[in-house]
């Protein structure tokens, strides 16, 4: 059992959803953590009611939402990223550059 911090309207919205489409809540967490485990992806909307990253108001401190914004941009502008991997021995190649 998870307890997780979720606000009401949230939690509302998604069981109404989960109803719709027959399904328990807790079928569509536990396959979505199903997903986490195995693709080590998080995936985040962007709409005008959260910041970057999805993450809504209110709920960061100053310095983290500042932060959070500062990766945004650089996500947004392709800056400060590295490339994607599909071997250890390309992320190893990618690597040894760096020194």
């Amino acid at each position: 059992m998870i307890n997780i911090k979720a606000e009401r309207s949230v939690k509302i919205q998604a069981q109404k959803v989960a109803r719709e489409l027959g399904v328990p809540l807790s079928l569509v967490i536990n396959n979505y953590l199903r997903d986490f485990i195995r693709d080590k992806e998080v995936h985040f909307s962007l709409n005008r009611d959260t910041m970057p990253l999805g993450i809504p108001e209110g709920e960061l401190k100053p310095a983290v939402k500042r932060r959070l914004a500062r990766l945004h941009k650089d996500v947004v502008e392709g800056k400060n990223l590295s490339p994607a991997f599909h071997t250890p021995k390309e992320m190893d190649a990618y690597l040894d550059t760096l020194k």
